[in-house]
């Protein structure tokens, strides 16, 4: 099994502690592990509405917030990287498809974690690639195709 070297990170909002239940710290290190093919060092950072915007306008050139944004450094010897997951955004997605929270937090750092990799859906052919294998990992770890 890969080694995986974890720092979970909760910025402080209303709804923090709805967020911070539906991710035990163990539940993300299996559902990351799952998604790596190679040791990592992964920061996960839950933030608020006005960090999200702030980070993708910022990075991105995206005026809003998005559910989650990806910051790969390396690849290799290990992969080094930060997982940044807007909460109200996942929490309303997550509603909106019918999803727990938990499920959702789930595919989102699985999807995380491939972009973290190289994945990437650009381009229609690659997001096919990407989407089944996000679906088997999920299969794997007990949730529903994402899709």
């Amino acid at each position: 099994m890969n080694q995986l070297t974890l720092s979970l990170q909760f910025a402080r909002f209303a709804d923090a502690p709805l967020h911070r239940a539906a991710l035990p710290r163990h539940k993300v290190a299996r559902w990351l592990r799952a998604a790596l093919q190679s040791d990592a060092e992964l920061t996960v950072r839950i933030v608020d509405t006005e960090e999200g915007q702030t980070l993708n306008r910022d990075y991105r050139q995206k005026d809003y917030a998005t559910n989650v944004l990806t910051f790969d450094y390396t690849q290799e010897p290990i992969v080094t990287a930060d997982l940044v997951l807007c909460a109200p955004v996942v929490a309303a997605e997550a509603q909106e498809q019918n999803k727990t929270l938990e499920e959702h937090y789930a595919h989102l750092l699985v999807h995380g974690a491939l972009h973290a990799q190289g994945w990437d859906h650009d381009e229609e052919e690659d997001a096919q690639v990407m989407e089944l294998r996000e679906s088997e990992i999920m299969a794997r770890l007990g949730f529903d195709n994402p899709y």
